[in-house]
């Protein structure tokens, strides 16, 4: 057991440890000794979630029909936090006493006139006293649903375990709307979903896990909650969420729907999945982090999926002080594919293998490289992460063969 712990614990300090070598994630305030519970995205790493939320979007609302997008403000009225129950109920406990987690604040720059709010502890109900509006504006059947990407804020009494627990946290969640007598299999169709987008994305599907959470363990808008754990180097813990609220939040809201073809009114139920961001990169970098044998060396590296690696390829010539090299590799490779994929780099940092090492570490998928056959030949040497293996590929075929790769 203490065997498996330590290498469970080497795990963690790597991960951590590539994140700031890479350029992916930072230690918040770093400079003055840091901050807990706080994160700063690097470079990579921001490219990394923004292909994340972007690849979340486009599944869950782009390719749909019935659902709608929406970006409230951080801020709210403290109404809204009362309504809800969570000024009363949003705690845990600490030395016996419940400790209430929000993040208070005050609004307004004169004393008399200073307004509580409190930095929002989830994006839901940002969505909740947006639904008349919605409902107003695009008037959807039901099923239907909103969608939000946005900050959170939670006071954690111990955050812990890099990105698992922080102060402050990204979400991605979904209020699905539907029928009290349809919410069964609503719920089991997201659940599904959910499981689709994970094994899409590259999750090691073999430490997911599904938890059917307790009523004493429950938020307290919960008639049912199914937790996604997650096989942490620090133990299962709580990755994603899906959650049947029933009708409470807009009941509490005073929201009601008419559907206009029956001429009824009703209370819609909702089914909401809840996504983490910053959990969601921990997890998937847990999940492609490889170690293998290069050369009698040890190698490590990410095994991104190409749509999500945060670069798709690097471009070098095989020397940097060569301008006829240099030249070619900017005007007739690099532009050419920067231009057509986004997600391409200029690497000539270092000898070939000291580029190949780097850009295995932060999981880019091919490495291209420009070298004095390049010149007589108008060819280059392109070699896969993976398997490490090099092929010449004609540069007016590099498009193509990128696009058949990926």
């Amino acid at each position: 057991m203490k065997e498996k712990n330590k290498k469970e614990d080497d795990l963690m300090e790597k991960i951590v440890s590539l994140c700031k070598r890479r350029g992916f994630v930072f230690q918040g305030s770093e400079i003055y000794g840091g901050f807990a519970g706080t994160y700063d995205w690097g470079h990579l790493g921001l490219a990394l979630k923004n292909n994340l939320k972007q690849n979340w979007w486009k599944k869950f609302v782009d390719n749909r029909r019935d659902m709608y997008g929406i970006d409230a403000a951080i801020l709210m009225n403290a109404k809204v936090w009362e309504a809800t129950g969570h000024v009363a109920n949003f705690a845990d406990p600490l030395d016996g006493k419940q400790f209430n987690t929000m993040l208070k604040t005050e609004v307004g720059a004169k004393k008399e006139e200073v307004a509580i709010s409190y930095l929002r502890p989830e994006t839901a109900q940002g969505m909740f006293v947006n639904f008349k509006n919605t409902v107003d504006v695009f008037h959807p059947k039901l099923p239907f649903g909103m969608a939000q990407i946005g900050k959170a804020f939670r006071n954690e009494i111990a955050p812990r375990d890099f990105l698992f627990r922080q102060r402050e946290f990204e979400q991605m969640e979904i209020e699905y709307f539907v029928r009290q007598e349809d919410w069964e299999k609503h719920f089991e169709y997201w659940k599904d979903e959910m499981l689709d987008w994970m094994q899409d994305l590259g999750f090691d599907m073999t430490k997911i896990h599904e938890l059917e959470v307790e009523k004493k363990d429950r938020a307290h808008y919960s008639k049912r909650t199914i937790d996604f754990e997650f096989d942490y180097p620090f133990g299962r813990k709580e990755l994603f969420g899906l959650a049947y609220r029933a009708d409470f939040d807009l009941i509490n809201h005073k929201l009601e729907y008419i559907d206009e073809e029956k001429g009824e009114k009703i209370i819609p139920h909702v089914i909401e999945p809840t996504f983490g961001v910053d959990r969601a990169v921990l997890a998937l970098l847990l999940s492609v982090y490889v170690e293998d044998n290069k050369n009698g060396e040890i190698r490590s590296y990410l095994k991104f999926k190409s749509n999500i690696a945060p670069v798709i390829c690097a471009v070098s010539p095989l020397l940097k002080n060569k301008p006829e090299l240099v030249k070619y590799a900017e005007n007739k490779v690099f532009r050419l594919l920067k231009a057509e994929f986004g997600r391409v780099v200029w690497d000539d940092n270092g000898n070939i293998g000291k580029r190949y090492r780097r850009q295995d570490e932060i999981g880019t998928p091919f490495c291209i490289v420009v070298d004095f056959d390049t010149l007589t030949d108008d060819t280059v040497t392109v070699r896969d992460r993976d398997t490490g293996e090099q092929e010449r590929v004609k540069v007016t075929d590099l498009k193509k063969y990128i696009q058949e790769k990926i």
